[in-house]
């Protein structure tokens, strides 16, 4: 096996290649077009970023356009200096492409914050979406084969667990840009990445097979991003603003690999006396990227427009998770100019890049602990409308997916008839005319008016207090017991102590405890007075002693 890398742009120099347009040679030709067109990208981004921060009036949102609108210049001026120092090529590209996976992430926040000022109000949001729309392509595909709505492909039944999965599809890719760049510059400098060849030997085919799944996660969250949300969003105008962030990442990515393939693997081209090798593997593509950079700063002008955020610029609102809700938009109120002198303070807020940190940390703790509970969320409990109020009433869970029902078993049918003397339905003729009466009165049938009702404790009764009651369940006064004390007595009154244990009374009379008439000192036996004149001496009634 060869380890040893053939051709490497650093070998290789332009000079001798024939001239194209007058005394210029292609390369020479290249770095004119590209350096205009990097200078129109640069007036038209920097330009846009300018009013963006001087009417800085939403940061949360502004923040990420930013953002976004750096990338041009960023884009444009790597695949500049791609041409101009073709033979330190791989260290500019990666630079270029570490902050690609931080624009796909600050435009999935940008449309985050258009749903919901912060990050709480964005879960409760997702929380309450309906409906949560399928899989687009390819997935719903590989759910259709792999068990639908059982199998891992699955569309998510909690709108929190399906936002969840889109920001670790997004987020996940800033750690492999960033993982990919210092794995592409380490193997550069120790000679084991060699860009111009494609064997498993050596890393870059393995770096540019990881980006290339990373970066198809990514795009793919976005699109389903916009589909989910598209017509909640549409004052914002998503599709532009996807379409400009998609074609970058397409042409800045795909066409590298689609020419490193051409001339590397293929051989579709080979060098000749006008194109040299470092002009095929690098100055085409650089000199198309700087051309097309400079056609999207002027695209963003349009797609990320600054005129919404001056303060009397046209109110928007917040979308509603789910519009059978009824609850009406809440108003996404501008704030005071933050911007600072000149923008600075916005451009500093802009290149502060912690949110994107906790953001990648956020999701991989969902990702690790949160996923093994996610069906403890609210989300994924019952709903008002899963449950069928219609009558005749059903068993819940009768009509959703995987509840059982009865009413195909005769048994059951059976039952009903012989126990409650109903029928399955309304004027079923296997029950007779007087059942079906029979069943009428059981289903109207009134309290016996024989049978005193048990008092109700009022909220302004004592419980830890004995009442009482007369026979008609009203309180009455208390009257006391003759005196015999018979439980068979006139005018006895009972005691109810709710606290009572059970006794030695059975049944419905446990709590139920008889009074005692209170202890008259005048009536006392024989006994009691014997003994009581031997302790304290005889006294008389009036309590004075014989």
């Amino acid at each position: 096996m060869n380890l040893t890398c053939n051709s490497t742009l650093e070998d290789m120099r332009i000079g001798s290649e024939e001239k194209i347009a007058g005394p210029l040679t292609f390369h020479q030709l290249a770095l004119i077009i590209a350096g205009a067109a990097t200078i129109i990208s640069y007036i038209a981004s920097f330009y846009l970023m300018w009013r963006h921060a001087l009417n800085y009036t939403k940061p949360f949102e502004q923040r990420h356009i930013i953002r976004i609108l750096f990338m041009v210049p960023v884009y444009s001026t790597s695949a500049f200096l791609c041409i101009w120092y073709y033979w330190h090529a791989v260290y500019f590209q990666v630079i270029s492409d570490c902050y690609e996976a931080f624009a796909i992430a600050s435009f999935f926040a940008l449309m985050c914050h258009y749903v919901a000022p912060d990050l709480h109000e964005q879960k409760e949001f997702f929380r309450h979406m309906r409906p949560v729309k399928p899989w687009v392509l390819p997935v719903n595909w590989f759910a259709k084969c792999c068990g639908g709505e059982r199998g891992p492909w699955r569309t998510p039944k909690s709108g929190l667990t399906w936002f969840n999965i889109i920001w670790i599809g997004i987020y996940h890719y800033c750690f492999i840009r960033v993982a990919m760049t210092i794995t592409a510059v380490a193997t550069q400098y120790f000679e084991r990445y060699c860009e111009s060849s494609n064997s498993p030997v050596f890393a870059h085919i393995w770096v540019i097979v990881i980006e290339c799944i990373a970066v198809s996660i990514a795009m793919y969250c976005v699109i389903q991003f916009y589909v989910q949300l598209r017509e909640p969003l549409s004052e914002h105008q998503p599709f532009l603003k996807v379409l400009a962030i998609k074609l970058v990442i397409f042409l800045s990515f795909w066409q590298t690999i689609a020419i490193s393939l051409g001339t590397s693997t293929l051989h579709i081209v080979n060098p000749n006396a006008v194109l040299s090798y470092p002009d095929l593997k690098v100055g085409i593509p650089s000199l198309m990227l700087c051309v097309e950079m400079a056609l999207f700063g002027i695209l963003h002008l349009w797609a990320f427009p600054f005129a919404p955020y001056v303060q009397n610029a046209k109110t928007s609102f917040y979308p509603v998770p789910d519009p059978s809700m009824g609850v009406p938009p809440r108003e996404n109120e501008h704030g005071p100019k933050m911007g600072g002198f000149l923008g600075l303070k916005a451009f500093g807020d802009a290149l502060n890049l912690w949110d994107v940190i906790k953001a990648f940390g956020r999701g991989m703790r969902w990702l690790f602990v949160g996923v093994k509970h996610r069906r403890q969320d609210s989300s994924y409990q019952t709903k008002s409308d899963d449950v069928d109020t219609s009558y005749p009433m059903k068993p819940y869970g009768a009509g959703r997916a995987g509840g059982k029902s009865t009413d195909h078993l005769p048994i059951a049918n059976e039952f009903r008839r012989s126990a409650f003397g109903l029928p399955k339905s309304p004027g079923d003729p296997t029950v007779p005319e007087e059942t079906e009466e029979s069943a009428g009165l059981i289903t109207h049938a009134q309290p016996n008016p024989a049978s005193p009702p048990r008092p109700q404790p009022g909220p302004y009764l004592d419980p830890r207090q004995a009442h009482f009651h007369d026979g008609h369940g009203h309180p009455g006064p208390y009257v006391p017991y003759d005196a015999r004390g018979d439980m068979g007595a006139m005018n006895t009154r009972y005691e109810y102590d709710a606290t009572e244990e059970y006794s030695n009374q059975a049944g419905r009379t446990a709590g139920w405890s008889e009074s005692q008439p209170a202890a008259r000192p005048s009536q006392r036996n024989s006994t009691q007075v014997r003994v009581g004149n031997a302790l304290w001496g005889d006294r008389n009634p009036q309590g004075g002693a014989r």
